[in-house]
């Protein structure tokens, strides 16, 4: 585990580029032209930048990229 210290200013700076980056994977997430392979690759990538925003956003703003998981599809009996 790695520890930093940033000033306010490097914080904000680090959030604007996490909310930045979290978008683009969002709107890449819901391209149907991607395989899916790539998108899982992509969906592991989002869940780390997910969490490394979590840390520093308040929960208004967290859940603004929050993602729903698919159910898996299988029939109840």
């Amino acid at each position: 585990m790695l520890g930093f210290l940033f000033t306010s200013k490097e914080c904000q700076e680090l959030q604007y580029l996490l909310k930045r980056e979290l978008e683009e994977m969002l709107l890449d997430l819901g391209d149907k032209r991607i395989d899916c392979l790539v998108k899982r690759a992509m969906e592991e990538r989002y869940q780390i930048l997910f969490r490394m925003y979590a840390r520093i956003a308040t929960p208004s703003e967290l859940s603004k990229y929050a993602r729903r998981r698919k159910l898996e599809e299988t029939p109840f009996t």
